[in-house]
């Protein structure tokens, strides 16, 4: 047999063609991955970490699951033990599934396109339509989150009412309370992380389909890529909590990435318009000089922090959660973690060494 490098080995594995013996090397990968993740473990370098994941070329390459509390958005769980079958907290990843789901419902015609008027898509609220400067913002607008309204996630923490994204919870009508924010910049111009955006995204897949967003997540994604149960945690409204609310199974949640590499297409079958994946999946606007943001997903130009230079797409949820495609390895992470009361840069710091640390070392 001829040598191979690692990149065609797992290919191959992957596909059943190599002989035992060099699947051993495949096995090395994982046995690399669990050495160095003992390491930074021991090293306190990943407190926190629920779940760790690494896919190449579809198939798995290695697995973990760990022990904690944990928290279904709001209520506590206690002590979890973590397994392929337990469901965790998706936090704002779920805003990059919202926003690949409505590009599915995008080509059936079911919600508006990109450049439709925004405040045309809820005409119950025309006082808010008539106010100056409104009629600017559409749907793209939405979708990359440069729709320039007042929004505020990060001053104060989630919890606060003080926080935009409580503020909607606690508000009567919690689209009115996105649409009615003041406009205090250039619509298109800056990106402002706003949960409301996802919040009216779910709002016209649901009216648009007929169906609850879970149930239509389910009938167009979900059950198509042979998905677990899963979950949508609702407000006090019965509206689910859009932005933030799902819960997954791991596995399933490394299969939205493993198809987004793929360009929408699963066992064969184009489940995503590949220009709806690649559209997603292109910067709109610049969050810093490192990362920008697309429809809902964000992409860096080096993978999640690592030295190597690798472009990468995902989506990053509080307490970190994170789902990161590597698409010139052909790789997909998955990671949770615990740390929803930490500060934001003890979080970023555990996602970054399991990624850089932990994983990459065994890919590069």
């Amino acid at each position: 047999m001829l040598a191979l490098d690692r990149r065609h080995l797992l290919i191959a594995l992957g596909a059943g063609l190599i002989a035992p013996s060099s699947r051993a090397f495949a096995q090395d990968v994982s046995r690399e991955i669990g050495e160095r993740l003992a390491a930074a473990e021991r090293d306190g370098k990943v407190d926190g970490l629920h779940v760790l994941l690494v896919s190449q070329h579809g198939s798995l390459v290695f697995e973990h699951y760990g022990e904690g509390h944990d928290i279904a958005w709001s209520q506590p769980l206690g002590n979890v033990v973590f397994g392929p079958d337990v469901l965790h907290d998706l936090r704002s990843v779920s805003k990059s599934v919202v926003g690949l789901v409505y590009g599915i419902a995008l080509a059936d015609g079911k919600v508006p396109p990109p450049e439709a008027k925004l405040y045309e898509q809820f005409p119950q609220y025309l006082d808010l339509a008539g106010q100056p400067g409104r009629e600017r913002l559409t749907m793209h607008h939405v979708l990359s989150m440069t729709l320039g309204l007042e929004w505020d996630e990060f001053t104060y923490p989630y919890g606060d009412p003080r926080n935009s994204e409580n503020g909607m919870e606690n508000a009567p009508d919690r689209f009115r309370f996105v649409l009615d924010r003041p406009i205090v910049r250039e619509p298109g111009t800056h990106w402002t992380y706003c949960g409301g955006a996802t919040a009216l995204l779910g709002r016209l897949i649901a009216r648009g389909t007929g169906q609850p967003l879970l149930d239509y997540c389910r009938r167009v994604l979900f059950d198509r890529l042979q998905f677990g149960p899963a979950e949508w945690t609702k407000g006090k409204d019965g509206e689910p909590h859009t932005a933030s609310g799902l819960r997954l199974l791991p596995r399933d949640l490394i299969k939205i990435g493993q198809l987004v590499q793929a360009g929408g297409v699963w066992n064969g079958q184009q489940i995503v318009s590949p220009d709806w994946v690649k559209r997603i999946t292109t910067p709109v606007v610049a969050i810093s000089e490192s990362r920008s943001y697309g429809y809902h997903w964000y992409i860096g130009n080096g993978a999640a922090g690592s030295p190597q230079a690798r472009r990468w797409v995902g989506g990053i949820g509080w307490g970190g959660q994170n789902l990161t495609v590597i698409p010139q390895d052909d790789l997909v992470v998955v990671i949770h973690c615990g740390n929803y009361g930490k500060p934001i840069e003890q979080q970023i710091a555990v996602n970054r060494a399991v990624i850089t640390d932990v994983v990459m070392p065994s890919f590069v």
